[in-house]
């Protein structure tokens, strides 16, 4: 429902299916209507690989980046700069693993459907990467890594910020 009313836009310049919802009620209304619950549920397959891999990344390269800033004494072990350097190694690393899924999974999302709900364009997850690899190379997968990195740069250095402080109490 979120991509569907971000995606919307006048008809002189929409680019990419337009699904033309007047509010998020019509829209979980239009989509159940349409497709049933399964239609609710569109590209998931893409939505839980990008959180597992991403969350993933953002510990491992948490843990690891702030005891490689200690290491090397460039900030006092447990000081709060050591916790904001991993967190923005993280970030970094968060940003590119998790843009790939992004770029599927707002691909399968918005993609216009046959009356059955399959999608017009792709037809799962497997077939959206090869797409997308063989027509607009590697780095189609990565479009709008600029604007994910200002979304969860911030977001990761913060929650890793917070919960490192949390668990020293």
């Amino acid at each position: 429902v979120k991509t569907h009313l971000q995606a919307q836009t006048l008809a002189a310049v929409a680019v990419g299916h337009q699904h033309n919802h007047e509010n998020i009620s019509a829209a979980f209304a239009s989509i159940y209507k349409q497709h049933g619950v399964a239609g609710l549920w569109r590209g998931v397959t893409g939505a839980v690989p990008r959180v597992a891999v991403g969350s993933a990344a953002q510990l491992a390269t948490f843990a690891s980046a702030k005891d490689w800033v200690c290491e090397r004494q460039w900030f006092g072990e447990g000081s709060w700069a050591a916790v904001l350097a991993g967190g923005m190694v993280s970030g970094v690393a968060v940003a590119v693993t998790m843009t790939p899924f992004d770029v599927v999974s707002t691909r399968l999302y918005n993609q216009p459907v046959d009356t059955d709900g399959a999608g017009k364009l792709y037809r799962g997850f497997w077939d959206c990467i090869l797409q997308i690899s063989s027509k607009e190379g590697l780095l189609g997968l990565y479009k709008g890594i600029g604007a994910v990195y200002l979304r969860l740069g911030p977001h990761t250095v913060l929650s890793l910020f917070f919960w490192d402080e949390l668990r020293k109490m």
